[in-house]
């Protein structure tokens, strides 16, 4: 290993946290927040330093990294920007598939492991080219939170994981995950309501809610990391 590749890596980002496992950095990954729940191994044993939105900075301190990855969605700027005096940071950006691709190619030459990184990209893409969805696509709203009701917009990650799932994202004219009343959602008249395990926990008892307001829709529960998790996790992706 080239002596310019990081040894003391922390990860503020869960996908990304199952990305660097599946490059093989083991050791080398330090510390990680605490929604970082992928691989269970790594969420049992190694340092927490908080939540992605309310990171521990004093505790990252100690653990003296020379590299920590973040992510401009799923953490706070003035954080990073804290981070960033002492340490290192990439923040990643990634709001399509090709985004993360690329994310991926990016971080296996950060960390020196570029073969596994290029092995895994060709994987996903061929898992999501081979993925079949039946019939025409569905107009769909893709929910992330119960009270208020908020939905994934346009320009999202899962905003492109809905095109290769076989749905039109009936909000994507909207950006990043805008609130709506009950009213709005009724009159966008979807054919689909997807209910996402995360951030907010949907659950089925939560179906009957919204069949009342939108009677004529499909209503399903889908697995969040699925549809948002943008590094390793595209390897198990299904409609």
């Amino acid at each position: 290993m080239a002596k310019n590749y990081p040894k003391r890596i922390v990860s503020l980002v869960p996908s990304q946290t199952e990305l660097l496992y599946d490059l093989g950095l083991g050791d080398r990954v330090v510390g990680i927040s605490k929604f970082c729940v992928h691989p269970f191994e790594w969420f049992r044993s190694k340092e927490k330093v908080g939540g992605t939105k309310t990171i521990l900075i004093n505790n990252l301190r100690k653990l003296k990294p020379d590299l920590v990855i973040a992510n401009k969605e799923e953490n706070e700027r003035e954080q990073i920007e804290e981070i960033a005096q002492f340490c290192p940071v990439h923040t990643t950006d990634v709001k399509n598939v090709q985004d993360a691709l690329a994310m991926i190619i990016e971080l296996g030459e950060l960390t020196g492991t570029q073969a596994a990184a290029a092995e895994l990209r060709t994987q996903i893409e061929q898992h999501l080219a081979a993925v079949k969805v039946d019939g025409p696509p569905k107009r769909a709203a893709y929910l992330i939170w119960r009270s208020p009701i908020m939905v994934a917009g346009g320009d999202t990650f899962v905003n492109d994981m809905l095109k290769h799932a076989g749905y039109v994202n009936i909000f994507a004219d909207m950006t990043r995950y805008p609130s709506l009343s009950a009213a709005e959602l009724a009159e966008a008249n979807p054919e689909c309501i997807l209910l996402s395990s995360e951030p907010y926990p949907f659950q089925e008892k939560h179906i009957a809610e919204f069949a009342e307001i939108c009677p004529n829709a499909t209503i399903r529960l889908v697995d969040g990391e699925l549809y948002s998790w943008y590094g390793s996790r595209m390897l198990e992706f299904e409609p």
